[in-house]
C-alpha cells in the first residue's frame, strides 16, 4: 500500500551565492542567522529554513510562516512557480515572513524567497510546502458525531471501493459523487485534530488534522439519505448531545398508530424494518423516553440517521447530571496571539494609520477591533467592549498587539479599525479599514504566535440592493431589514457596521450600504452576503419573510431582492383551539415556493419540542398521536403549546437528502416565519 502523507521533506537545500539585498529592517542579517537557526553557516546571510505548517489545502488561503534569515521588507515568496501578491506577505523581521499560500496541484512544491529585484539573495527550500490532496468543508463538528462532510480531492480516482476514515475510525455512511468529491457522515470521536485517511485500492491519502471535533452546533448531521425506498428502511437514533445510540426508542413508519409499523431501536440505535409495504414514501417518527420526538413525513428513502434532543427536567435528570449542550465541550480554549499591522509598519515611509482619518472631536478615538468569522449571515455587528479596542498606542514589535481565546479548530480573523465615539448613546464605530488571515489552527491549551493582520483593505465601496418587498397582510409584516455582510469561503461570514436599513411596507426600491471592501488581495474569493428580512414590528417580530442568501463579487451592479417566500397560515388546528396531537394543515400567500414546511411545536414552557418536516409547501398532513405511545417525558404534555411554521426555500434541495442544518433557517436560502397558540 502506497500514503501519501501532508509534510515537508527532511532534505534542505541552502544556496550561498552570495550577500545582498536584505538588512532594511535595522537588524544585523548575519547575527539573526546565529541566533536563529544552529548549524547555518555563518558565510551565508540569506535563508529559507522551513514553512509553518508544512501542508494545506490545495485551493490555498491558508497562513502560513515562513522562518528563515536575511528577508527584507521587500521579500517576495513563491509557491512553486506561483509568486504570492505581494499584498498577501507580511515581512516580520529578517527571520520571519507571514504570507497567504496561493492556490496549487497536489503534491509538494518547492519554496523560494527573494528580496526584491536581487537574484543574489534568491533561496529555496525544495518541497518545503505540501499541498493537501483533499479537504474537507466544513473541517470541524461536534464530538458527538453525525456531521455531513464533503471530502474534495484534486486529481483522486474515487470510486466505489474507496474507504474514508475519521481519526481511524470509517464514516458512519459514505457516498461516492464522484471521482473528486465525497460524502461523509463523521463518526463520534474525541476533542481535537483528527486525521483523516481515504483509501481506494492501494492507495491511501493522509491528511493531517483535516478534521476538529470541537463544541459546535453546525447542524451538518443527521437526516436522510440511502436509495430510493424498495421494502427496507433503517432508522438510526442518536442522543443529539452525546451521541450515544438511545436503545428503546420507539419508531413508527405511518401516519396513523392504527396502520403503522411500530418499533424498537436495539442497542446500538437502530431499528430495521423489512414490510413489502414500503415501496412509496412513509412518515417516520421517533420518540424516547426523556427525549423531544421528531417526525418526518414523506420520507422517500431507505436510511434515517436521527438525533433526539434529551429534556432538560429534574424528572429526566435523576440518573445523573443533564449532559452538557451540543455533545462536550472541549476543555481547554486556544489562545492566539497577533499584531495588526500597517503598511507604514512595512515600509518607513508610510504614515501611521494612514487610512483611518484624524478624530474630528475630542470624543472620537482611532481604533481597532478583533473577530472571528461566524455562521450567521444574519447577525447583526455589536461593538466589543472597549478594553478591546486597539489604539495607536497599543504596543507590538511590528505593529499592535492583541490576545483571543477560542474554541479549538482552524480560525479565520478579521480586524475593523476606524473612529469610535462612546460618548453617544449607542455608541458608534465607522470602520474605514480591515484586515484578513485565514487558516489560524487555535489548539486546545497551546499559543498560536505570530499571526499578523495586516490592515490594507479599504472600506470604501458602496453596495445597491433593489428590493422588492412582500405584499402586507392583517397581521405582517410591515418593514423590510436588510443588511449586507461578507461571506468567506468556507470559513464563514464578517459582519460589518454598516448598519441595516428598515423602510416600510409597501417598498419597492434601492437601500445602499457604504462601507464594504473591495474583493481583492485577501478577499479574493470572498463574496457580499445581501440579506433582506420583512418583519413586524421594531422588534423584528413574526410573521416574517426573509430572504438570506444572495451572493455577488461585484459592487458595480445591484443586488436584486425580490423572492420572499410566503407567510404561513396555520389552518389546523385553529387559533387558541384545540390540537387532536395528530392533524395539521398550513397554506402559504403569495411568494417563491416553499421547498420544505417545519413545524417547531413546543409545550407551554418550551421543555418538550416536536419536529415535524413536510416536503413542499401547503398542505394537509396527519402525523401519529405519540401521546399514545405511553412514552415518559417524550411527548408534548396536555396544555398550553406553542407552533412554530416554518416555509423554506433551499437551493438545490433534495429531500431524500436532507439534513438537520436545513430544519433551522441556518439551512434556508430564504423562509417565512409565524407563531400560532393553541392547546393539546
Amino acid at each position: 500500500m502506497s500514503a501519501c502523507i501532508a509534510s515537508a521533506p527532511e532534505g534542505i537545500r541552502r544556496q550561498t551565492d552570495g550577500d545582498g539585498g536584505g538588512g532594511d529592517f535595522g537588524v544585523d542579517p548575519q547575527a539573526t542567522a546565529s541566533s536563529t537557526s544552529a548549524g547555518l553557516p555563518s558565510a551565508d546571510p540569506h535563508a529559507l529554513l522551513g514553512a509553518d505548517p508544512t501542508h494545506g489545502p490545495f485551493n490555498g488561503g491558508q497562513r502560513v510562516l515562513l522562518h528563515g534569515n536575511g528577508f527584507s521588507s521587500r521579500v517576495r515568496v513563491w509557491f512553486g512557480d506561483v509568486e504570492v501578491d505581494p499584498s498577501a506577505i507580511v515581512p516580520i523581521d529578517p527571520s520571519r515572513v507571514q504570507v497567504v499560500a496561493p492556490p496549487g496541484a497536489a503534491g509538494p512544491v518547492e519554496l523560494v524567497a527573494q528580496n526584491g529585484d536581487d537574484t543574489s539573495t534568491r533561496r529555496a527550500l525544495p518541497g518545503g510546502y505540501v499541498y493537501d490532496a483533499l479537504y474537507a468543508s466544513p473541517s470541524s463538528g461536534p464530538i458527538s458525531g453525525g456531521t455531513t462532510i464533503e471530502l474534495i480531492g484534486q486529481g483522486t480516482r474515487w470510486d466505489a471501493t474507496t474507504i474514508a476514515r475519521i481519526d481511524q475510525k470509517p464514516c458512519t455512511s459514505l457516498a461516492v459523487e464522484g471521482p473528486t468529491r465525497l460524502v461523509c457522515t463523521v463518526p463520534r470521536g474525541t476533542p481535537g485534530a483528527k486525521t483523516i485517511a481515504v483509501t481506494t485500492g492501494g492507495e491511501t491519502i493522509l491528511l493531517l488534522d483535516g478534521y476538529t471535533y470541537e463544541d459546535s452546533t453546525n447542524g451538518y448531521k443527521g437526516g436522510l439519505s440511502g436509495a430510493p425506498l424498495a421494502g427496507r428502511l433503517r432508522v438510526l437514533v442518536y442522543n443529539n448531545f452525546t451521541g450515544d445510540p438511545i436503545p428503546g426508542a420507539r419508531v413508527v413508519v405511518g401516519s396513523s398508530l392504527t396502520s403503522a409499523i411500530i418499533g424498537e431501536a436495539d442497542a446500538s440505535g437502530v431499528a430495521v424494518f423489512e414490510d413489502a409495504s414500503l415501496d412509496a414514501p412513509r412518515t417516520v417518527t421517533v420518540a424516547a423516553t426523556c427525549h423531544s420526538p421528531i417526525s418526518f413525513v414523506d420520507v422517500p428513502v431507505d436510511t434515517a440517521t436521527v438525533y433526539l434532543d434529551p429534556v432538560l427536567t429534574p424528572a429526566c435528570g435523576a440518573s445523573g447530571d443533564p449532559p452538557p449542550p451540543v455533545g462536550g465541550k472541549v476543555g481547554t480554549a486556544g489562545v492566539i496571539d497577533g499584531e495588526l499591522v500597517w503598511d507604514e509598519s512595512l515600509d518607513p515611509g508610510g504614515a501611521a494609520w494612514s487610512n483611518v482619518p484624524t478624530p474630528q472631536r475630542e470624543t472620537e478615538r482611532q481604533v481597532a477591533y478583533v473577530f472571528t468569522t461566524g455562521s450567521d449571515p444574519l447577525a447583526t455587528f455589536k461593538l466589543p467592549s472597549a478594553i478591546q479596542a486597539i489604539t495607536p498606542t497599543t504596543p507590538g514589535d511590528l505593529g499592535h498587539g492583541f490576545t483571543m481565546y477560542l474554541a479549538p479548530g482552524n480560525r479565520s480573523l478579521y480586524a475593523l479599525a476606524g473612529l469610535e465615539d462612546r460618548s453617544v448613546v449607542p455608541p458608534r464605530f465607522t470602520a474605514y479599514a480591515m484586515g484578513i488571515v485565514r487558516g489560524i489552527p487555535a489548539l486546545p491549551g497551546e499559543v498560536t504566535r505570530d499571526v499578523f493582520v495586516r490592515m490594507n483593505q479599504p472600506l470604501d465601496h458602496a453596495l445597491a440592493m433593489d428590493v422588492t418587498a412582500p405584499t402586507k397582510g392583517p397581521k405582517g409584516p410591515d418593514r423590510i431589514q436588510a443588511n449586507v455582510s461578507l461571506m468567506i469561503g468556507n470559513d464563514g461570514f464578517a459582519t460589518l457596521p454598516i448598519g441595516a436599513q428598515s423602510p416600510l411596507i409597501p417598498f419597492d426600491g434601492r437601500l445602499t450600504f457604504v462601507g464594504v471592501p473591495p474583493l481583492t488581495r485577501d478577499l479574493l474569493g470572498a463574496s457580499y452576503h445581501s440579506s433582506a428580512r420583512a418583519v413586524t414590528g421594531q422588534a423584528g417580530l413574526t410573521p416574517l419573510s426573509v430572504v438570506g442568501r444572495i451572493l455577488s463579487t461585484t459592487t458595480s451592479e445591484p443586488v436584486r431582492v425580490g423572492d420572499f417566500v410566503g407567510v404561513p397560515t396555520l389552518e389546523t388546528p385553529a387559533q387558541n383551539r384545540a390540537w387532536d396531537g395528530a392533524h395539521l394543515a398550513t397554506t402559504f400567500s403569495a411568494g417563491a415556493p416553499v421547498d420544505l414546511s417545519v413545524y417547531d411545536i413546543a409545550s407551554g414552557n418550551g421543555l418538550i419540542r416536536w419536529t415535524i418536516a413536510v416536503p413542499a409547501g401547503s398542505h394537509a398532513i396527519e402525523v401519529p398521536d405519540i401521546r399514545q405511545l405511553g412514552i415518559d417525558n417524550g411527548a408534548i404534555p396536555p396544555g398550553p403549546i406553542t407552533l412554530g411554521v416554518y416555509g423554506a426555500r433551499i437551493d438545490g434541495f433534495d429531500y431524500g437528502k436532507l439534513v438537520y442544518r436545513q430544519l433551522t433557517p441556518q439551512g434556508m436560502a430564504a423562509y417565512s416565519l409565524d407563531s400560532f397558540s393553541a392547546h393539546l
